[in-house]
């Protein structure tokens, strides 16, 4: 069954879209954080932002980024800040959220004791080694 972004990208839903190219949608999310909280998705359907091929990663950062700019410009905010959750629509999205000051992130995760976390140097060390 195809997620909520891809009937919107085929106009079975309606969104109110600020920007689209032949692979990439941007539209206002319809429960917003702040004025001009915007959604930017590829139009290719992958559940996960990480599973797209590297270049078509590049391409939606970079459609990203103009989305970003004009939300910069045109509702006059501070910064215009990314957020990458991956959970809550099974399709490779970013949402972009205008900000005046540095906003209170709430993990809903619950942290690790400090006997289930390894050191910073362990974790250091078992990235750098991993990383092709």
């Amino acid at each position: 069954m195809a997620t909520i972004f891809t009937r919107i990208i085929n106009r079975e839903v309606p969104a109110h879209i600020v920007a689209e190219d032949e692979n990439h949608i941007a539209f206002l999310d319809i429960n917003p954080l702040a004025t001009g909280h915007t959604l930017v998705a590829a139009k290719q359907e992958v559940d996960d932002l990480f599973a797209l091929e590297s270049d078509a990663l590049q391409a939606l950062m970079a459609f990203t980024q103009k989305v970003a700019a004009t939300l910069k410009q045109e509702i006059s905010c501070r910064r215009v800040i990314m957020h990458v959750a991956g959970f809550e629509v099974p399709h490779a999205h970013i949402h972009l959220i205008p900000v005046h000051t540095a906003p209170k992130l709430q993990l809903t995760e619950v942290p690790p004791s400090a006997a289930e976390v390894l050191s910073l140097e362990q974790i250091g060390e078992k990235l750098r080694s991993a990383m092709p």
